[in-house]
């Protein structure tokens, strides 16, 4: 088979890269079709280190004639496809999201039909069946998190990274909006010597012009010993993930990846939300975020102001069975089967499927 993922952002790649080393090794043609953006050396860069077929298509358009001339049998979307009808004349379509998080988008992008989408769990399965009762939707899992469960080696550890591998580990994986960054203290850590902390800001956080405020702060963040900042190199969060004892977040899917792993996490509720979206309009803040954010205090532990926090860190790392239980029952239910075989099933539901 020849397999496209179309990639319009490098952070599709985690999700992405775990079913391309799985078709790459049952003997098919993989290639990713990579959109130009800000960072296209440090995307060659990974496309050289990680030995990835790709190709570089500038629109839509460009993609489109790419897969057609590819003779392309799957194209592999981290979101919505513009050009569906166009591609279904010679190829099939898979949805594959990047994240498993609580906007409203998550569900969204299924109101136009794929051939396939690949799904986490038998609840979020259901609930799209129910949304988009013509769609195709296969219960497979979350690729992303292959690699942790397979043992895969990891591309730094933490004496790698300047950091004491004799200290407990902080991740802080915050999204870009609604986000806690403005609302944590500017020298937070100071607050947290005593740990090492590695800081996995979301994309767009560090690319996005109207994000340099959150830009500026994490770069200040990065320059304390104790604390490594991750480079727009450092793509994957999967390595973050893997090495981190505990993590904070706020509205990111970070938050169900990192409780799949059954370590504790803190949900950061001081988010910096918008004057549009408070008071009389927090409807609008509701309606971005799916009924799923509610789920999100019962995996995560919740904190509703950042002095409060470190206390809620010490008291998890030093009892981290508490929520255990939450966490393995949520996870079933965001996450679905967490066995390194995702991948498999992706490629097995393709290598088999009938019209």
């Amino acid at each position: 088979m020849n397999i496209f993922f179309d990639t319009k952002q490098l952070y599709f790649i985690p999700q992405y890269l775990p079913v391309y080393r799985e078709l790459e090794k049952r003997g098919h043609k993989v290639t990713l079709a990579i959109y130009p953006s800000t960072h296209d050396n440090i995307i060659e860069d990974i496309a050289k280190k990680e030995n990835l077929n790709i190709i570089w298509v500038k629109n839509n358009e460009e993609s489109l004639n790419a897969y057609k001339e590819g003779k392309a049998d799957w194209v592999f979307f981290g979101n919505r496809c513009k050009f569906l009808d166009e591609l279904h004349s010679f190829a099939k379509s898979i949805q594959l999201g990047h994240g498993v998080g609580p906007k409203t988008s998550y569900y969204s992008k299924s109101s136009t039909n794929m051939t396939v989408r690949f799904v986490e769990g038998a609840y979020r399965c259901k609930r799209l069946y129910e949304l988009f009762p013509e769609g195709n939707f296969f219960d497979v899992g979350f690729s992303k998190l292959d690699p942790i469960f397979n043992k895969d080696p990891l591309p730094f550890d933490i004496e790698s990274l300047g950091l004491d591998p004799n200290k407990k580990t902080i991740v802080y994986a915050p999204t870009f909006y609604p986000s806690s960054i403005e609302k944590f203290h500017k020298n937070w850590p100071e607050h947290f010597d005593n740990f090492n902390i590695l800081i996995k800001p979301h994309y767009f956080s560090i690319s996005k012009k109207k994000l340099r405020k959150q830009k500026k702060l994490l770069e200040h963040w990065g320059s304390f010993s104790n604390t490594y900042l991750a480079k727009t190199e450092d793509y994957s969060l999967v390595p973050f993930l893997a090495l981190g004892d505990i993590l904070l977040s706020d509205a990111s899917s970070a938050i169900i990846e990192f409780a799949a792993l059954n370590k504790p996490t803190i949900l950061c509720k001081f988010l910096k939300v918008r004057l549009t979206y408070r008071g009389p309009f927090r409807y609008r803040f509701e309606r971005r975020m799916d009924e799923d954010y509610k789920l999100y205090s019962e995996i995560a532990e919740p904190v509703e102001h950042y002095k409060d926090l470190k206390n809620v860190v010490e008291k998890h790392l030093s009892t981290p069975e508490l929520k255990e239980q939450q966490r393995l029952q949520l996870t079933e239910k965001l996450v679905g089967t967490i066995d390194g075989q995702v991948s498999v099933r992706i490629t097995n539901y393709l290598e088999n499927y009938k019209k």
